[in-house]
C-alpha cells in the first residue's frame, strides 16, 4: 500500500480576490445572493446559500489573493502547520491560519473555532503572504 503524500485533508472553504472598493463590491455580492460574514473597510468575508465564501482583499491588504482550505479542528491545523514549517495567527475575525503555496497560488489554510463568529477583540495579523517565518 502507498503511503499518503497528502499534508493535510481539508475541504475548500472560500477563494480572495483583490477588490478596488470592499463596500461596494460587498453590495454587489449581496445582490447576487451572498450574505456578510465579517465586513471592514480592507476586507470582507461573503458567503453564498451553500457557505462557500468569496474574501475581498482592499487596496493594501495584507493578504494575497488564494485559496482558501478550511480543516475540522485546530489540531489538524497545527499539524498542517508543522509539516510545513510555518507559524499561525490568529485573524480579527479569530479564525487561524496559516498561507503555504502550491505550483503557482497562494493557499490559506484555515480553522475556524467553535466560537467563531463570537465579539473578537483580535487584531488582524502581520502576516507575510508567503515564505516560513
Amino acid at each position: 500500500m502507498q503511503e499518503s503524500k497528502s499534508k493535510f485533508t481539508g475541504v475548500v472553504d472560500h477563494i480572495a480576490i483583490k477588490s478596488v472598493d470592499v463596500t461596494a463590491d460587498a453590495r454587489e455580492y449581496e445582490r447576487l445572493g451572498f450574505h456578510v460574514e465579517s465586513e471592514y473597510s480592507d476586507w470582507a468575508m461573503l458567503r453564498d446559500a451553500h457557505g462557500f465564501g468569496v474574501a475581498l482583499l482592499g487596496p493594501g491588504s495584507k493578504h494575497p489573493p488564494h485559496l482558501g482550505v478550511r480543516v475540522e479542528t485546530r489540531e489538524a491545523l497545527e499539524l498542517a502547520a508543522a509539516r510545513e514549517g510555518r507559524v499561525l495567527r490568529e485573524h480579527r475575525d479569530r479564525s487561524v491560519s496559516f498561507y503555504t503555496k502550491d505550483p503557482g497560488q497562494a493557499v490559506e489554510v484555515i480553522y475556524y473555532p467553535p466560537d467563531f463568529g463570537a465579539a473578537s477583540g483580535g487584531e488582524a495579523s502581520e502576516e507575510p503572504a508567503l515564505g516560513k517565518r
